[in-house]
């Protein structure tokens, strides 16, 4: 099932990336879902410090966007689980050399994830 993306106001291509992954939590929420998929809770205990709120609020926009599939299983208690996307996928692969930039030359070539 597509979901329609939000409207991206910039015509440059970074800025609309940016608009994509902007928000303290989105890189990180990519990372996880490109470990594997999670419920809400698995992915709450990867991210510390990150709110309910804002880590629905982040995978509501990037389900949006197109990044991120919710998928809702018929089940009593209700078993919901988050994946990329092929395009969540892409996105990961994409900034896959910004991360080796700012591990080269922010962090000393130690990464933290």
């Amino acid at each position: 099932m597509r979901t329609a993306r939000r409207p991206i106001a910039s015509e440059c291509g970074i800025d609309a990336a940016m608009e994509v992954i902007g928000g303290k939590w989105k890189s990180s929420i990519l990372w996880a879902l490109n470990e594997r998929r999670c419920r809400f809770g698995e992915l709450r205990r990867m991210l510390p410090g990150v709110t309910e709120k804002v880590l629905a609020s982040h995978l509501r926009e990037m389900e949006a966007d197109g990044i991120v599939c919710r998928e809702v299983y018929d089940e009593v208690p209700p078993h919901v689980e988050y994946s990329l996307t092929p395009l969540g996928v892409t996105l990961n692969e994409a900034l896959a050399p910004l991360g080796a930039w700012g591990r080269d030359h922010l962090l000393g070539g130690r990464d933290a994830h």
